[in-house]
Formats: C-alpha cells, sequence, structure tokens
C-alpha cells in the first residue's frame, strides 16, 4: 500500500487550521478587559461615518446576513453616540378649539410634558372643587335673588292690574302653579262651579263675557312674559359666567405665570379661558347638592377637552432616543389614531392619538429590520416621504376610512431622525436597482464581513465573551482544550484554515449546550468533552434524513461502491442543505459513450432536473473534450451523463470534474477505482477549480467507508484550492493519521484521472502526440475512431 507516499495525498497537519497553543494560554491568563465588538473594522468606520454626518440622506444600510452581530455592533455604536447627544424636544397634541378635527401640535422641552399634563390635571381638580360651591357665595345668591325678584315684580304688576280691574267687574282672580283662573262675585261671595252652575242662562252669558274680556287683557298685560323669562335666564347665565370667570381668573394667573417664557403654552392657556368658562357652565350645576358621582364623569370630560396628549416623554440629560421595531406595519411606524364605539358610532379625539416609531426616535435613531419593510410597499413609500420631507405625518384617511366615524387630520411634526435599516445583501443591490431614491435617502453602506482576523486580540476578546457567558450559566472555568475546541467550531464555521468565523452567535450558542452537559455532569469547567459532546446531541438531533441516506446506501437501495473497479462510473460528492442541516452524501455518476453525432447529453438537464450551474458544468465538458483531443478531427459522439437514483433537483457545477473523468473511463474503457470519491469543478482547460461544502462531503463518504470498514484504499479528491477549507472532524483526521483513509489534491482533470484509474494521463511530447498507452492517447485514438465512424456513415449516405 503505497497510496500515502503520493505527492497529492495530504498530510494531516494539512487538515485542519493551526491553533498556537501560547495564544490560547494568553487568552485564557487575560482577567479583566473591556468588552469590545470583534473585528468588522470596516462596517464600525461606516457606522461611525454615518453618525458622524448630521445631515439629511445619510441613512444607513447594514448589510450582512444574520448571526454576524449587525444588530449588537450598531446598538453597542448608537449607545455611545445616543448618550452624547442632546435629548430631543417633547412634542404634543392640544385641542383645536376652533376646529377639534385638526388637532394643534405643540412642542416642549425634555422632561416639560408630564409636568404640564400635571398642573393643568391640577387646576381641572380645583375647578372641579371651586364648582359648584363658588355659586353659595352670599353675593352670588344675592345678586340671583334680585334678578328673580326683578322678573317676580314685572309678573306680579301684570297680574295686579289685571286682578283689579276684575274686581272692578265683580270678578275674582285666582293664581295656582301658574294658571289663572277667574270666578263670578255675587253678594259678594266667589261662586264655585256648582253655584256657578244654577245661574240663569242670560247671567252665565254675561259673565262669559266679562272672563274672556279678562283674559284678552290678562293676555296683552303676559305678552312679553317670554321675554321677561329669556331676559331672567340671560340674566342667571351672565352672573354664572362672570361667577365663573371671576373664580377661574387667579386659576389661570398662575399657570401663565410659570409659563411666561414659553410661547406657544401661553397660548394654549389662553385659548383655553373662554372654553373652560364655557365648559363650566354648562357642566357645573349652581346647586352645591349636586351629585358626587357626577364629578368623577366631569372630570372625565375636562380631561379629554383640556390635557394634552404628550406622545413621547423624556428625561432631561437622557441623551438621544434609540428605538427598534421588530414590526414595522404603518400604525407601529407613523402612529395610530384610536376610536371608540357609541351607539353604533366612532368617535375620536386628540388624546386619542398614539405615537409610533418614528415619534419615539424622533431625535435619535430608528432601527428597523429591511425584509419586513420592504414586503410593504406602502409603508416603505411613506418612510421615504417623510424622510425627505423632514416632516412626520399621522395619516388617519387611509386607515379608517369607515362610515358613521368622526375623522381627525392631526398635524405634522418635524422629524429628524436617522434610520438603520438591518438587510440582507440581495436585498441592498435588489433596492438598488429598482428603487432610484434609496441611494438619495441611504447613503451610507455598512458592510459585514463573514470572516474574523485569526489574531491574537480576536482570540482574546472571543475567550472574554465565552467565560462571560459561561459566567451566565454558573460555569467558572474554561479549559484550554475547551478554547481550542470553540475555535475549531469557528475556524469549521468559516470554512478556512486561517479566519474565523463572523458569526459568533453561532459560537455562544454551541457554548450554551455545552454548558448544559457540563451542569449535567456537575462539572465546573469546560472542556473540550463537553464541546463534543454538544456538537454531537445536535448532530443526532437533526440526523435523522443523513442516516437514513447511509441506511439505504448499506442496504443496497442506493447503488455506491467503495471498493473495485468500474468503467464510466464514478462516486460523486453532494451535499444536501435541507433547514438549517447539511450533510454530504456520495451520489454514483455514470456515463456511456457510442457512435452517434448527439454530442454529450446531460441527462438530468434533458429532464429538467439539472439546474443552469449544474447545466454550464457539462456544457464546459463538452468544451474541454474538444479542445483536449479534437485538435485534428471533429469532436462527434454521443455520450450520456446522469447522476443516478437522484429525483429532486440537482445544482451546482462541483460534479463536473467526476463527470469528464467518468466520460473518459467510458470513451477509452479504463476501470476508475471505486474506493476513491471526488469532488470539483473544472474549466475548458482541464484546470480543476474550488467548490464549496468540502468538509461535508469529505465526511459524507467517510461515514460511508467506515461504516462499512476502512480499507486503508478509499479517499477523496478535492482541488488543490480547497485545501485551505478544510477543517474535518476527528474522526477523519485519525484515519488519515493511521492510513486508513486517504485525501488527495489535485489541479488539474490530469492529475485527477491519474489518481482514478492508476494508468498515467499522458502528456503531450514534441510532436503533440500523448503516449500511447496513457488515458490521453487511447482516449484521442478512440475519439478520433468515433470520428471517422460517424462521419465516415455520413459520407456514404
Amino acid at each position: 500500500m503505497t497510496q500515502h507516499l503520493n505527492p497529492l495525498a495530504l498530510t494531516v497537519q494539512q487538515l485542519g487550521p493551526h491553533l498556537d497553543s501560547k495564544l490560547i494560554k494568553q487568552a485564557l491568563d487575560v482577567k479583566q478587559l473591556i468588552p469590545a465588538f470583534i473585528g468588522q473594522d470596516r462596517a464600525k468606520s461606516a457606522l461611525a461615518f454615518a453618525i458622524g454626518m448630521d445631515m439629511p440622506g445619510y441613512n444607513l444600510y447594514v448589510m450582512g446576513e444574520p448571526a454576524l452581530g449587525r444588530f449588537t455592533l450598531v446598538q453597542d455604536i448608537l449607545q455611545q453616540a445616543a448618550s452624547e447627544k442632546a435629548t430631543p424636544e417633547e412634542w404634543c397634541y392640544l385641542n383645536n378649539f376652533e376646529d377639534e378635527r385638526v388637532p394643534n401640535t405643540l412642542r416642549l422641552l425634555p422632561g416639560e410634558g408630564k409636568i404640564l399634563v400635571k398642573k393643568i390635571e391640577a387646576l381641572i381638580d380645583e375647578l372641579l372643587d371651586t364648582f359648584p360651591a363658588a355659586f353659595d357665595n352670599p353675593g352670588y345668591q344675592r345678586k340671583k335673588k334680585a334678578i328673580a325678584r326683578a322678573f317676580d315684580d314685572k309678573y306680579e304688576n301684570a297680574i295686579e292690574l289685571v286682578e283689579s280691574k276684575a274686581l272692578e267687574k265683580n270678578v275674582v282672580l285666582y293664581e295656582e302653579n301658574g294658571a289663572v283662573s277667574f270666578s263670578p262675585i255675587i253678594d259678594g261671595k266667589p261662586l264655585d262651579d256648582q253655584e256657578f252652575s244654577k245661574l240663569t242662562e242670560e247671567q252665565r252669558q254675561y259673565f262669559y263675557g266679562l272672563v274672556s274680556e279678562l283674559e284678552t287683557i290678562l293676555n296683552e298685560q303676559l305678552l312679553e312674559l317670554p321675554q321677561w323669562k329669556r331676559e331672567l335666564s340671560e340674566s342667571l347665565r351672565a352672573l354664572r359666567k362672570d361667577t365663573i370667570e371671576q373664580a377661574i381668573k387667579p386659576l389661570l394667573k398662575q399657570l401663565e405665570h410659570d409659563y411666561a417664557a414659553e410661547l406657544g403654552v401661553l397660548r394654549y392657556i389662553r385659548e383655553m379661558r373662554s372654553h373652560l368658562v364655557k365648559a363650566v357652565l354648562e357642566l357645573m350645576p349652581d346647586e352645591s347638592e349636586a351629585e358626587k358621582q357626577e364629578e368623577a364623569d366631569n372630570r372625565e370630560i375636562f380631561i379629554e377637552e383640556f390635557v394634552p396628549n404628550v406622545l413621547v416623554h423624556y428625561e432631561s440629560m437622557s441623551g438621544a432616543p434609540i428605538i427598534f421595531e421588530p414590526n414595522p406595519s404603518y400604525g407601529n411606524l407613523f402612529g395610530r389614531v384610536e376610536y371608540n364605539s357609541s351607539s353604533g358610532n366612532l368617535y375620536t379625539n386628540y388624546r386619542m392619538i398614539r405615537p409610533g416609531a418614528l415619534h419615539r426616535a424622533n431625535g435619535g435613531y430608528l432601527i428597523l429590520d429591511a425584509d419586513r419593510l420592504l414586503t410593504q410597499p406602502q409603508l416603505w413609500d411613506a418612510l421615504k416621504l417623510a424622510l425627505k420631507s423632514g416632516e412626520l405625518l399621522i395619516d388617519t384617511l387611509s386607515e379608517h376610512a369607515v362610515t358613521n366615524s368622526t375623522i381627525i387630520t392631526p398635524r405634522a411634526i418635524p422629524l429628524n431622525v436617522k434610520v438603520v435599516l438591518l438587510g440582507s445583501r440581495d436585498l441592498y443591490y435588489l433596492i438598488q436597482d429598482v428603487d432610484d431614491e434609496f441611494n438619495e435617502l441611504f447613503r451610507v453602506l455598512a458592510d459585514f464581513e463573514h470572516y474574523l482576523p485569526n489574531t491574537a486580540e480576536t482570540i482574546t476578546y472571543m475567550a472574554m465573551q465565552i467565560r462571560e457567558q459561561m459566567r451566565l450559566l454558573n460555569i467558572d472555568e474554561l479549559t484550554a482544550s475547551g478554547l481550542k475546541q470553540l475555535l475549531t467550531f469557528s475556524f469549521r464555521q468559516a470554512e478556512h484554515q486561517r479566519k474565523l468565523s463572523a458569526r459568533f452567535a453561532d459560537v455562544l450558542e454551541l457554548v450554551r449546550e455545552a454548558c448544559y452537559y457540563a451542569g449535567q455532569q456537575h462539572s465546573s469547567s469546560l472542556t473540550a468533552e463537553h464541546i463534543q459532546q454538544a456538537l454531537k446531541g445536535k448532530q443526532h438531533r437533526t440526523g435523522r434524513i443523513s442516516e437514513g441516506f447511509l441506511e439505504d446506501i448499506q442496504e443496497g437501495q442506493i447503488l455506491i461502491d467503495t471498493d473495485g473497479l468500474a468503467v464510466g462510473k464514478i462516486n460523486g460528492l453532494t451535499v444536501l442543505e435541507i433547514g438549517d442541516t447539511a450533510f454530504g452524501t456520495p451520489a454514483r455518476i455514470s456515463a456511456t459513450v457510442f457512435a452517434g453525432s448527439s454530442g454529450v447529453v446531460d441527462i438530468e438537464r434533458e429532464v429538467e432536473l439539472g439546474k443552469a450551474i449544474h447545466s454550464k458544468g457539462v456544457l464546459l465538458l463538452t468544451g474541454y473534450l474538444g479542445a483536449k483531443y479534437a485538435r485534428q478531427f471533429p469532436l462527434t459522439l454521443s455520450a450520456n451523463i446522469a447522476m443516478e437514483q437522484s429525483y429532486g433537483h440537482i445544482d451546482g457545477d462541483s460534479a463536473s470534474l467526476a463527470e469528464v473523468c467518468a466520460l473518459l473511463s467510458a470513451i477509452t474503457d479504463i476501470p476508475i477505482k471505486q474506493s476513491l470519491a471526488v469532488t470539483g469543478s473544472i474549466n475548458q482547460h482541464g484546470q480543476v477549480q474550488a467548490i464549496g461544502g468540502v468538509n461535508e462531503k469529505i465526511e459524507g463518504y467517510f461515514r460511508l467507508c467506515q461504516s462499512r470498514g476502512l480499507t486503508g484504499e478509499q479517499g477523496v479528491i478535492i482541488p488543490a484550492s480547497n485545501q485551505l477549507n478544510l477543517v474535518l472532524n476527528d474522526d477523519v483526521i485519525t484515519a488519515v493519521k493511521q492510513q486508513k483513509f486517504h485525501l488527495y489534491v489535485v489541479k488539474t482533470v490530469d492529475e485527477a484521472l491519474t489518481l482514478l484509474t492508476g494508468v498515467e494521463a499522458g502528456e503531450k511530447n514534441s510532436r503533440g502526440q500523448y503516449p500511447k498507452k496513457s488515458v490521453n492517447g487511447r482516449a484521442l485514438v478512440r475519439l478520433a475512431e468515433i470520428a471517422e465512424i460517424v462521419n465516415g456513415s455520413m459520407d456514404e449516405d
């Protein structure tokens, strides 16, 4: 067995990153360190620039995938900037007494909103305490009685005049409960109805005429009675109004004095004066015996009409706000107007205006998820309009276009906010393409890297954050082996031997799961064993499908050979991504060749299972064959290539190296070693190019070989440029170390063919010919024969 001596074989040291024990020890020795975000210097610079450019249009798009720490870094930097900025002014809505459908706005200094609300509520409480008690004042009662007496005098004078005329005519006047009646007098005695009925007809008619005449006189005298009553009501109302004004004046005077320098508040207090008087006049009885339960109702009415609606309260010197809105609907972003229902009608007022995220972030910073925001085109357009105009307007008409409802249109508020959008790379370029205004409004891009530099500083800060996470989970010590295993995991996530993954959230997730196992074992230290246990636990939880594939291969349901030789058959490697799991599994690729002129047919493409990139790889294969062999004759053949037992869509060109090797095996009848699996893409010049998922592919084939028993002949061929991406698990590394499994790197198709067939691929000599027994020489001869067969038969026709 000499395969391990092959110059193309990788050594154990080349299968993973090199971790310096000194750096790990130094990182663990650091006990105190100011927490800092790891890496992302480019993004930090962009954030600092966007914050410093306090001008319209310099909003920020933070580009990167989730779990890169975008939100954490943005929040950390914004908090530092916000603490140094001035606290924004408060905005509130006021009742517009001239037109309640258009509430007015009022700007207040930070912290003044609560104070103003408390003072006006105190004013209302004083009013409720003052009235109706103020109407018990002796002066008010005296004036009220004088007004009533004047009315009574007019009425009594009118009645006395009619009564005197009645007595002159022997008729007496009665007044009872405001009703006036007459009765004749005979022999000095008023008659009742029974006595009146005993009079003669002539006497009755006489008295009927007298009564009718007296009623006419009475009506003439009381003709002005309705006017007297109006004058009485107006006088009483004027008295009550004057009393209310006199009682309110000292209450408002103190409020005006407190806000003498605040013109907006002062204007509102003066506008409020006449309406306060009106409200008291309409709601407050002038008798102190009014039921106490009405006071609570009256208080609510006064509050709903006069107390300002402060949208957002700030504490003085608290800095600028930072708001993250996870669900950017219209109401959540721009605010809304709430409605109440009464008798089937909807009603609202300025007190029912509710702020949105833009109100809360005004004067500071607003963080939004771009994916959620841009799924709502109308919301996106509204946000752009607000940023361009610098005004924040609540559009109530579009939200509540219903009948039987009052509609209010609050006045716009000046908007000064810096918006930070968190989104993916693809979404950023898509918005740029479809929205011309995007670059005008979001001029700064913070691009998050996928990798962290493998430096002492990075490792130290990672160790500090890992230990902080452990402290929260009551695990005291991080061992050197534990940190080494976590760093290896990060290298694995990055798929790079010299770079760590920027998805540090994945490392912390692994730490939490490993701490669970450490806690189960009552260990105060986090070791490599706990981390491996966590990795195996997750693999077990999510590995049902991968284990199912392996079982199918072992049972012969899926045909894969791991030893022996076969013509036109080769083991390719694929990666399946299902949900948040990805695993590698081998797949047999077969090729057949026969005389014909249909060219190389990709069966996957023909049945529409092969996607664009896969089909591109097969087409490149044809270009390679033509350039390599068909310089002196036309490339004429019929060949079929298929990925066997694949029943879903296939994408990617990582099978093109395996496909060309299978095809050349079929052309030359040289068998391929089934103990080797192949992955890699090629170009038209036969160079092997890097592919993705190399670790999963190797480990997937290794698991199959391990389950069948390692023979020492098995291995995987990968592109040489992928060697830097190898971060393999311990099982594979151990097998390579024991020479039971092998990894080979190739740069050209010829190198792969030599490994797979055990026959030299062959190089051209000075005359441009390949050695006859080489793979290339035999391929050239066979392709020339097929071309002669096909072209000769065509000539004969």
